[in-house]
């Protein structure tokens, strides 16, 4: 089983949720950006939620099918397309044997996460299946899609189908995105400003009054040079009367650091595993998918909270996600 890639789109990634543990021997997490929009497409099509899924980035790809599949598209609108079919966002659909899968240019967001029952078949290392592009392994092949490629997909239970078929049925209302999805609140390309919601960092106090409270009332914007590893906040600079040496320490998704330069940038997925420079603070992790879901150009604006808030709103997301899980259960006996 397999889908056969016609063609490969600006960067299409295998990616999970992150190879965790590795960081002591300088290998980087890496996974998916929107964990989100990862983690429901997997729910929808009836998979682990670390299964891996494609992450399609700014301009998707294009595949035949060369078996019956089962997948859903979550995340970013890239106006997916089945035979010349609008395909549904964020539904489990049964694509059959010989169709033509295709994404479009992003309309909104920038990404977006196609899931397969079953999963991708695609080597674990180091306890992932996401894509290291720099250290070229994991995912496929250790880099992004190319055309030509086949992609394998792993066995879904036949189970599966008569089971989704039968929940479909007995729905009342349409499946749909979470309120707090991260996509739902990115209504167009380039909207803004977003509110960005952060903890305070270790050298928060180290920086003058001044460059702090030009940090609250500031709007930023997406740099063009942001990718995967970090994205470059455009606007009002944060200099130190002195510079601020730092041991470097190990580093997250979302940590929030000023270079010499003091341009914030906000290390993402597939950060490095260290960082020496001054930490202004954390984003939130519940603000996080929607942070990977904006383009360059979109405006933010960012908002110190206490850790116990971020904390609650997490745990308010994860409370939907079971609801969510309860509510798509896929392998039942009834």
């Amino acid at each position: 089983m397999a889908l056969k890639v016609l063609r490969a789109g600006i960067l299409s990634t295998i990616q999970d949720l992150g190879r965790w543990g590795y960081q002591r021997f300088g290998v980087p997490v890496n996974g998916v950006m929107d964990e989100v929009s990862h983690r429901l497409a997997n729910i929808l099509v009836g998979n682990d939620e670390h299964a891996a899924t494609l992450e399609m980035t700014l301009v998707g790809p294009g595949f035949t099918l060369n078996t019956d599949t089962l997948l859903a598209v979550c995340g970013g609108d890239f106006e997916a397309r089945v035979n010349g079919e609008p395909l549904p966002k964020a539904r489990p659909v049964l694509v059959r044997a010989g169709s033509a899968l295709d994404f479009g240019p992003c309309r909104r967001g920038c990404r977006a996460y196609l899931a397969v029952a079953g999963g991708f078949e695609v080597e674990s290392v180091l306890d992932s299946r996401s894509t290291f592009l720099r250290g070229g392994f994991g995912g496929w092949q250790g880099r992004a899609l190319r055309r030509g490629d086949m992609l394998p997909t792993r066995h879904a239970d036949p189970a599966l189908y008569p089971s989704l078929h039968r929940k479909l049925r007995e729905q009342r209302t349409p499946m749909s995105f979470p309120t707090w999805s991260a996509t739902e609140r990115v209504e167009v390309l380039m909207p803004g400003p977003y509110l960005l919601r952060f903890v305070r960092g270790r050298q928060w106090t180290r920086f003058p009054e001044e460059s702090r409270e030009l940090f609250l009332s500031s709007e930023y914007r997406i740099g063009s040079n942001s990718d995967r590893q970090a994205y470059r906040l455009m606007g009002p600079l944060l200099l130190p009367r002195e510079p601020i040496e730092v041991i470097s320490a190990g580093v997250t998704f979302g940590t929030i650091q000023v270079p010499p330069d003091g341009e914030p940038i906000v290390l993402m997925a597939s950060r490095q595993t260290t960082g020496g420079y001054p930490r202004l603070g954390e984003v939130a992790s519940v603000d996080l998918p929607l942070l990977a879901q904006l383009p360059a150009g979109a405006r933010v604006r960012c908002q110190a909270v206490e850790l116990a808030v971020a904390q609650t709103l997490l745990l308010e997301r994860e409370r939907e996600m079971a609801r969510m899980r309860e509510a798509l259960a896929m392998r039942t006996s009834t």
